[in-house]
């Protein structure tokens, strides 16, 4: 997140808000009452379409007329993924992080995007498998052929049947030459 957060009051005008967030080279600023609780949140994008777009003068429009309300909001103990889920829920790009009803920070889109490949990362680390340990053949199997009856101390598997080796050779088809 970042902080501190630009605020400005409710009764302060759209010029004041833009010229901060101008200054201070952001796309918003967070809408607070007398005692800092917040009420809303003025983006560019507010600007354009609750202002310029009825050519209303800046100066003469209360940043309560032009903020988005209610707030979207999120309490700072919250990880990334809350955050994003929250914002894909709510469609919208930033939240303000509030704690004891102030305001503590301010999360966006953009934030996420930064923190993403670093996140990628430590993903990638965690789902490496380790080596996988080679398999111990199987003890040879002994027993008795089950063709000739003769015992032997390693019996091989054909079709079904467990054979000694003079059996086991008898079944295998000559190679074509």
């Amino acid at each position: 997140m970042s902080s501190p957060v630009v605020t400005i009051r409710e009764t302060d005008t759209v010029l004041a808000a833009t010229k901060l967030m101008k200054k201070n080279e952001i796309g918003c600023v967070v809408v607070v009452d007398k005692s800092g609780k917040p009420l809303g949140l003025m983006t560019e994008r507010d600007v354009v379409r609750r202002v310029a777009a009825f050519d209303l003068l800046p100066s003469k429009v209360t940043a309560e007329k032009c903020m988005t309300k209610p707030i979207a909001t999120i309490d700072p103990s919250s990880n990334v993924t809350d955050a994003a889920k929250r914002m894909r829920e709510m469609k919208v790009r930033r939240l303000v992080v509030v704690q004891g009803g102030k305001v503590n920070g301010i999360i966006t889109s953009n934030d996420i995007v930064d923190i993403t490949p670093a996140l990628i990362d430590v993903m990638a680390e965690k789902s490496q498998i380790a080596p996988v340990p080679k398999i111990k053949e199987a003890a040879p199997l002994s027993g008795y052929c089950d063709r000739c009856g003769s015992w032997a101390d390693e019996l091989k598997s054909h079709d079904g049947q467990f054979l000694c080796d003079d059996c086991a050779s008898d079944t295998e088809e000559p190679e074509e030459v």
